[in-house]
């Protein structure tokens, strides 16, 4: 299944997480990254953005963030 398969039955019921899954893709997150990070609610989306946007490596702001 791809990822964008994986999205839309996530998304489709869930507007916050739509709108979480979206933020993180502006921010720079591939969509499987996007999709497994949006699911998390005690996740902070803005720091997740500030990660990326501070220059750190996707690798390292996966860890930090799960």
């Amino acid at each position: 299944m791809s990822p964008t398969e994986l999205a839309t039955p996530a998304t489709e019921h869930d507007p916050v997480r739509a709108w979480r899954l979206d933020q993180l893709r502006r921010a720079g997150y591939p969509l499987r990254e996007a999709v497994v990070l949006s699911a998390r609610k005690d996740l902070d989306i803005h720091q997740a953005a500030d990660l990326l946007r501070q220059g750190c490596p996707l690798e390292t702001a996966i860890r930090i963030l799960v």
